[in-house]
């Protein structure tokens, strides 16, 4: 079974200490370091290679944020997930642009937190429900760089067609391929012929277009699954297969 390496990143030691009891709960996670600011999370990145960064917001010396931004710049394999109690906009708007995986806020259950962790390694993506809905939203409200709504629908085939619904639905790769009974490399080779078709690398402008085009209702995109969204992160172009 792989071990999944976490650095865990807060300022309060008995928030730290909760973070560790329940990740080493799971075989499959190690806790390989702890950092109380931003400074020491990089440094502690750097030095350790984690494979996820779990990252509070506000912190002393250099915030949750920057941290994330310059982690996601010097060790690119390391996946970082914000948890925090922030839930406004600006907060993660700004968590976004610098390159998180995820975002969770602490209420999450402790079953949500271990199941973001394990799908952001995997390379996905994970956001608490009501900051999924601002994502998209958010998506939507921005001039387009992609199809518009009064676009001709591209020519998809079924596949794509099929991956699409279920992408813009906030399936993960896995449950992808578990409903259509297929590997994950295919779900991930079929995401990137659909991508490159679109002309769309990220989720929330799949979702838009798959919206627009009437693949699936508004409501699929404003109201996603009571449990933490997992969705695939955007692919590189020049990702090799």
């Amino acid at each position: 079974m792989k071990t999944i390496k976490v650095l865990l990143v807060d300022d309060h030691a008995v928030v730290r200490a909760g973070l560790r009891a329940l990740l080493e709960s799971a075989e499959d996670m190690q806790v390989i370091g702890e950092a109380e600011n931003g400074q020491q999370a990089l440094e502690a990145a750097k030095r350790l290679r984690p494979e996820v960064v779990l990252l509070d917001v506000a912190m002393p010396r250099m915030n949750g944020v920057e941290a994330a931004r310059r982690i996601t710049r010097t060790v690119p394999t390391a996946r970082v997930l914000m948890l925090s109690s922030y839930s406004d906009e600006q907060h993660l708007k700004q968590a976004v642009a610098a390159g998180v995986a995820g975002y969770l806020m602490k209420e999450s259950a402790a079953n949500e937190l271990l199941a973001a962790v394990r799908e952001t390694c995997a390379g996905g993506a994970c956001f608490s429900p009501p900051l999924f809905n601002r994502l998209v939203k958010d998506s939507w409200g921005a001039p387009p760089d992609g199809p518009s709504a009064t676009t001709k629908p591209a020519t998809l085939s079924r596949r794509q067609s099929d991956h699409l619904q279920l992408i813009a639905e906030g399936y993960c790769s896995k449950q992808i391929a578990e409903l259509l009974s297929v590997t994950l490399k295919t779900v991930e080779k079929h995401r990137q012929a659909l991508m490159d078709r679109l002309n769309l690398h990220n989720i929330a402008k799949l979702t838009r277009y798959a919206v627009s085009t009437g693949v699936i209702e508004s409501r699929h995109g404003l109201h996603p699954p009571a449990t933490p969204v997992l969705a695939d992160q955007p692919v590189s172009k020049n990702t090799p297969e």
